[in-house]
């Protein structure tokens, strides 16, 4: 489900608005998000546990979202690191880990069924 970019707007609603749509180029898809339309493709590979994703703006910046899904003990953990963005204040990062950790928290609600 996490790796399925069709899927985002279930749960990634600081990423993907209602529809993502495959773009003109292979691997790269396009939504309408919450900072405007935006480019994202997944470079994970082949790896299921590898779930990074760079997404591009539409003032040109592109971002590498870190995301890894592994199995333990009772399940599978979830990491997603939140880098800052560059000039990005203290408070604009808390803005960005909370977005994060509420997309996250409804991964896990849909996962758990």
């Amino acid at each position: 489900m996490a790796a399925d970019p069709r899927r985002l707007p279930e749960w990634a609603a600081g990423l993907a608005g209602a529809e993502v749509t495959p773009s003109e180029q292979p691997g790269v898809w396009v939504t309408e998000s919450p900072m405007g339309r935006a480019l994202v493709r997944f470079t994970g590979g082949d790896d299921p546990g590898v779930l990074d994703h760079e997404v591009t703006l539409p003032d040109g910046s592109t971002t590498l979202n870190r995301f890894r899904a592994s199995s333990c003990a009772g399940g599978t953990e979830l990491v997603f690191l939140v880098e800052p963005a560059a000039g990005a204040s203290a408070d604009d990062h808390a803005r960005d880990v909370a977005m994060v950790r509420a997309d996250l928290q409804r991964l896990w609600e849909l996962l758990r069924g």
